[in-house]
């Protein structure tokens, strides 16, 4: 299938988020409607997190706003507004909503199945 036509989703326009794991998601852009890839605008309040684990897609997180404390594999990093985490598929990884909660985009590669 081939996408002929742009798409403009404004904020009145956006579907409920989802509530997983304590982290509000909200389908900015499914990869169904791209053809390429999936976004998400994630929010979540302080000490909200998913656990651990991992998925055979691609994934990248932008941190917008508080302080993100992510993990991957064995590594853990502070993330603040502005930092990029890119997280390859099949690796272990979660992250925790530091004080005063935060938010993030998130992009998956199109062969994920959860966007």
């Amino acid at each position: 299938m081939t996408i002929d036509k742009h798409f403009v989703m404004s904020p009145t326009e956006r579907p409920r988020a989802l509530n997983v794991a304590g982290t509000k998601v909200t389908v900015l852009a499914a990869s169904s409607a791209t053809q390429c890839y999936g976004m998400t605008f994630q929010e979540g309040e302080e000490g909200s997190c998913p656990p651990p684990h991992s998925h055979d897609w691609d994934e990248s997180f932008y941190v917008l706003s508080g302080e993100i404390h992510f993990v991957c594999g064995d590594e853990k990093h502070k993330c603040v507004p502005g930092t990029l985490v890119h997280v390859p598929r099949n690796t272990v990884h979660g992250f925790t909503y530091g004080r005063g909660g935060g938010s993030m985009i998130e992009i998956t590669s199109r062969d994920s199945k959860a966007v």
